[in-house]
């Protein structure tokens, strides 16, 4: 229940910053709205495809280039999110200008929050674990 209850929040964390930086960027909710709910569920649709193929191409490789691979892995969710996002606020805007401000300022912004939002709910499982582990005592 609890990893539900975090992926959830996940999510509404991507979608509030998304449709955030959209609504600061162009002044229209309905944007911000768009960018909100498009650019995430494309990006949910496509991401088991992404990590299907490179758990694929990790198997079939050696141990020195696991490493590599990994980091190959991420770069490549990083361009497709990318492109995604551009793609997405382009076709919402016409502008490829700001579609392509909104691809580069919304990954940056997830790095920045998510971690905050990971460690409060690391904190969170612990205190649950915690109370679970006196409650069998």
């Amino acid at each position: 229940m609890i990893v539900a209850a975090k992926k959830l929040s996940q999510v509404a964390t991507h979608m509030s910053l998304a449709f955030g930086l959209m609504y600061v960027l162009t002044g229209s909710v309905a944007f911000g709205g768009l960018a909100a709910i498009l650019e995430p569920i494309v990006n949910v649709a496509l991401l088991p495809l992404h990590e299907g193929f490179w758990h694929r191409v990790r198997q079939r490789s050696l141990a020195k280039v696991r490493a590599a691979l990994v980091a190959a892995e991420k770069v490549s969710q990083t361009a497709m999110h990318f492109i995604i996002a551009a793609g997405m606020m382009y076709w919402a805007t016409g502008s490829l200008a700001l579609g392509g401000l909104a691809a580069v300022l919304e990954p940056i912004l997830n790095v920045v929050a998510l971690p905050y939002h990971d460690r409060l709910w690391e904190r969170y499982e612990a205190r649950v674990a915690a109370g679970q582990q006196l409650a069998a005592a």
